[in-house]
């Protein structure tokens, strides 16, 4: 069904849906669930809500309110454990300001949790993924390494320091990061999740028409994930990304294979990558650092086959 009032649907692999309400107000609505990647409930509730409602500010949006996802053991509803997911996705919805209004939940053997998450935004400063220009900047707000560290967790071999500083990562709200990038007019946005920050920045090359260039020595990347790498725990999700897009991804002097998996590491509750106009980087840098957040500019847009990346 055709309806004028869709501003933004799966079409062009956005973060979320955008419904127009009216002129100077749309409605933002996605949602996200996944299974623990940390060993702490707690923990793995900040981290998915968080997750689940950094979708709604990489469109420029705010979060209005949420709605649990939770699947979980029913013999194992005695151990507190549901609890404290649940408790650690309420925290993180009470930093952003929102409530959350109910749920669903299911018996199931493998424990999921997650938000529908729905927001608002003003259809004139909408962030979507579509709107890259040669000559823009690429800033990006969160270090790079997440996927490594959680395939470490699994194997039980993550130093703590480097659990901590991921956790700390993940759990953070890109409320900081959305609220820069408005006020400093980028053109664009995406948060890099599942597909890696190669694959979050061909899709939105692709949705907007153009190339992109990375420079790998100024990704950011959280302390000790090479040696992770080094030590083989990389996830299929992260070698699936890496080769998904070896044909839409070329190479210039030596990029290690280290490099290469980082680029392409499936994330959770990444940051925000934002393609600001060249003359506003400074002031969207200058918001960002204002606000606590990451602010590493990592390469540009460029004219050329549309979703094509240039990694040097």
């Amino acid at each position: 069904m055709e309806d004028p009032r869709v501003l933004v649907d799966a079409t062009t692999g956005d973060d979320a849906a955008v419904y127009r309400l009216s002129d100077g107000r749309a409605l933002v609505v996605t949602l996200d669930f996944f299974t623990p990647i940390v060993d702490d409930p707690r923990d793995f509730g900040r981290i998915a809500a968080a997750n689940a409602l950094s979708d709604v500010y990489a469109m420029g949006g705010r979060p209005l309110f949420a709605l649990n996802l939770l699947s979980f053991p029913r013999d194992l509803l005695g151990e507190g454990l549901a609890e404290e997911i649940i408790r650690g996705g309420s925290e993180k919805a009470r930093e952003a300001g929102i409530p959350v209004v109910g749920g669903h939940s299911i018996d199931d053997a493998e424990p999921k949790y997650g938000m529908v998450a729905v927001g608002e935004v003003d259809p004139g400063a909408m962030l979507a993924n579509d709107g890259a220009r040669p000559g823009d900047d690429l800033v990006l707000t969160k270090p790079l390494g997440t996927g490594i560290v959680a395939t470490a967790i699994k194997a039980g071999e993550c130093p703590p320091a480097v659990l901590a500083a991921a956790v700390e990562s993940m759990a953070r709200l890109n409320r900081g990061a959305a609220e820069a990038a408005v006020a400093a007019g980028a053109h664009a946005a995406t948060d890099v999740t599942g597909y890696g920050l190669t694959g979050h920045l061909g899709n939105m090359a692709r949705a907007s028409g153009v190339s992109a260039r990375i420079d790998a020595a100024t990704v950011p990347v959280l302390d000790g994930v090479g040696a992770l790498i080094e030590a083989g725990h990389v996830p299929g999700g992260t070698r699936r990304n890496l080769a998904d897009a070896a044909d839409s991804v070329s190479y210039e002097g030596e990029v290690s294979e280290t490099t290469r998996l980082l680029l392409a590491d499936a994330q959770t509750s990444g940051g925000l990558l934002i393609a600001s106009p060249p003359r506003r980087t400074a002031m969207l840098t200058g918001e960002l650092e204002a606000r606590g957040e990451v602010a590493a500019v990592v390469g540009q847009i460029t004219a050329g086959a549309p979703g094509h990346i240039a990694i040097g």
